[in-house]
């Protein structure tokens, strides 16, 4: 009897599964047993040929080849990879190899990652799919002994290949287009794009933004402070003389209580993490970008197999995972959540129900721990905090709602009303996970008008009850502009880009949002690489190539819309309720017409960074950058791509003002350099 193969997506993950189907014996790129071996990929090992591959007319960019639209896609092992590449498709041609199990990502990439491997090898024995959300020894074992037919994934298949073709046929085209129009090394991409445009569209309402000076006006009446409104509710007025003379009129005066409303309201656990709001609440709290958290993420899932399937979009779990819950409470019992964790257990408390949902859970349930106990001391302080905001969130779903009484009380004093709210905690339910610490996510864009009364403590009262005006405050504030953004509202925008588009039927198609939670923290990282985008502080500021890129590329590239349409096409292709060649067909069209409007522009590109450095390989002028990790003089040509670093960034701490310090030069000239004019060799 023949062996089965078994294609894993990394060594490290090919390794665990070789441990537990007892594969000890080392091969060429795999590991052997007595009926299975393991192999893997490193990533992608397989990918879309370049256009060179169709034609030599292509090694030359010019409009004279544009649009570039093979009749068949081509694939190419990719270079760096071709000796394991070698490896599995020896593997796979094997007369020993009697079957294939696919074992990469559950997940879109995860399938097109096999399959490509597959395709380019010829491979044509039966298939199987292991299909997990962990990486347990029990959930490997689980997943193997239900391994389900490799036909009924055939279709994720289609809707990636769809989706890789489709990125292709735009984003080459178009960026050729572009850098040949305007001899400049710029790209565009579908989700790239309109992203870029987010952030553009974002600048310029900051950069038009006329601040107005406002006022409100506060009233001490000793034992609670209230806060001036007028007939519409509006806690501020622009008009300074107004405010003055309401505040003289009241002051001395007595304040009635005319309203007075006690109402118990009640915060229910926020809901379990998806990836993107994972990487939100880790770039809010400790400044990481969402790669760095999906590698912090991936390390958890793959190494220490403690945390389940990171790239997931949803925030549910299914009917099914609910029994395995208390072994995953018992294994988080570690740190300052020990105390929650037994609780939980020695009450024998529920996950919310609103937690279970299967229809809401299409390829993997929502990030949670897995059953193995991990000791802290194996873990990273990155890789702690990470699965301390997992750990956390998944207790706080076993609480009940957070309750509190909301007091609202209005006055009257010389026909002007004036108002004071105040909360009182009645239970502190899963707030408790959190020792007191903030949790609640603001909106970063709200309007500060209106949010002007803080909270405080008020004193019971009655409707008989009076208070004299000790003295009134008037106070002036300047409207703000929205704020930039930051990778963490970045990421909320291109999960909802709803909010952008003014056009209401449009809206329906944005149910994708922009891009996947897989491939967001990419497309982020690529407008810095690209130098679209700088940082500053934990700021995304466009740059003037960024700017410019955006009022050259066609107007539909730039519109959240048509990827979002893509987007639900692709997820229809994956269900087989859509034809893959069909929506290539389309794709194949609208490349085309970008390549002509790109053609017909007449707009014009200037290098505003130019510097009178000559680049040392092509002679052209050099252009200074500020990349993600510091400046760098890049060469205006694409083709020659010469880079040379002038500054790193450091997180080295100058100690006459404490702030961080870059560091330029090379070798024994390497000097660090303060703001404040302190150097250190």
């Amino acid at each position: 009897m023949g062996k089965i193969l078994v294609l894993a997506e990394k060594p490290s993950v090919g390794r665990e599964l070789a441990r537990v189907l007892g594969c000890k014996r080392k091969g060429a790129g795999c590991l052997r047993g007595d009926k299975y071996i393991v192999t893997w990929a490193l990533g992608h090992l397989v990918t879309l040929a370049d256009p060179e591959a169709y034609d030599d007319k292509y090694k030359t960019w010019s409009f004279d080849t544009l649009p570039m639209l093979p009749d068949k896609m081509k694939l190419t092992v990719i270079p760096q990879t071709s000796k394991q590449y070698n490896n599995v498709k020896k593997l796979l041609r094997s007369s020993e190899v009697d079957s294939l199990i696919i074992a990469t990502d559950a997940g879109r990439e995860g399938e097109l990652v096999a399959r490509w491997i597959i395709a380019k090898a010829g491979f044509k024995k039966p298939i199987k799919r292991l299909w997990i959300s962990s990486q347990t020894d029990k959930a490997i074992r689980q997943g193997f002994a239900a391994l389900k037919d490799g036909r009924d994934y055939y279709n994720l298949y289609m809707s990636a290949q769809a989706r890789a073709e489709a990125d292709w046929l735009v984003g080459l085209n178009v960026t050729r287009a572009l850098t040949c129009k305007f001899n400049a090394q710029l790209s565009a991409g579908r989700v790239q794009t309109p992203t870029l445009a987010l952030l553009i569209e974002r600048e310029n309402s900051i950069r038009n933004f006329k601040p107005k000076e406002y006022y409100t006006i506060k009233a001490d009446l000793g034992k609670l402070f209230a806060m001036w409104r007028d007939k519409n509710k509006n806690s501020a007025t622009f008009d300074r003389a107004k405010a003055e003379k309401i505040a003289e009129t009241v002051r001395g005066g007595a304040f009635k209580v005319t309203s007075i409303r006690n109402t118990e309201k009640q915060t229910p656990p926020p809901a379990l993490y998806d990836l993107t709001e994972l990487q939100r609440d880790a770039n809010k709290l400790y400044g990481y970008s969402p790669k760095q958290t999906l590698g912090i993420m991936q390390r958890l899932y793959e190494h220490h197999k403690a945390l389940t399937y990171p790239r997931t979009d949803s925030r549910y779990l299914t009917d099914d995972i609910v029994p395995t819950l208390g072994e995953r409470v018992r294994a988080a019992m570690t740190g300052d959540n020990r105390e929650a964790a037994n609780e939980i257990l020695r009450n024998k408390y529920k996950i919310a129900k609103s937690c279970v949902n299967n229809s809401k859970v299409s390829d993997h349930h929502a990030i949670i721990p897995t059953e193995e106990k991990v000791s802290p001391m194996t873990l990273s302080s990155e890789e702690k905090r990470i699965y301390d905001l997992v750990v956390k969130r998944f207790l706080a779903c076993f609480y009940p709602s957070y309750k509190y009484k909301q007091i609202k009380a209005e006055f009257e004093c010389c026909g002007e009303t004036f108002f004071a709210s105040g909360r009182e905690e009645v239970d502190p339910g899963w707030k408790k996970i959190y020792s007191n610490r903030a949790f609640d996510t603001d909106d970063e864009n709200e309007n500060e008008l209106d949010n002007i009364n803080p909270e405080q403590n008020i004193p019971a009262l009655g409707y008989s009850d009076k208070f004299i005006c000790k003295n009134t405050i008037v106070k002036s504030g300047r409207t703000k502009p929205p704020a930039r953004y930051t990778e963490a509202s970045l990421l909320s925008a291109m999960e909802n880009p709803a909010a952008f588009v003014s056009d209401k039927k449009m809206r329906e198609y944005l149910g994708g949002g922009l891009g996947t939670p897989a491939t967001r923290a990419d497309i982020i990282d690529k407008l810095y690489s690209a130098f679209y985008v700088e940082k500053q502080g934990n700021s995304m500021v466009p740059t003037s190539k960024g700017a410019q890129l955006i009022s050259l590329v066609p107007q539909d590239l730039k519109e959240p819309v048509m990827t979002a349409k893509w987007e639900m096409e692709l997820e229809k292709i994956s269900k087989g309720k859509a034809d893959k060649e069909k929506f290539i067909s389309e794709i194949r069209r609208y490349a085309a017409d970008l390549v002509k409007t790109v053609k017909n522009s007449q707009a014009e590109y200037r290098h505003d960074n130019m510097t009178h450095k000559v680049c040392p390989e092509c002679g052209k002028f050099l252009l200074e950058v500020n990349g993600k990790r510091g400046k760098m003089l890049v060469c205006q040509d694409r083709e020659c791509g010469y880079r040379q670093n002038i500054s790193l960034k450091t997180n080295v701490r100058c100690p006459e003002c404490h702030k961080t310090m870059e560091l330029f030069g090379e070798g024994e000239k390497r000097t660090y350099y303060c703001k404040c004019g302190y150097r250190e060799r």
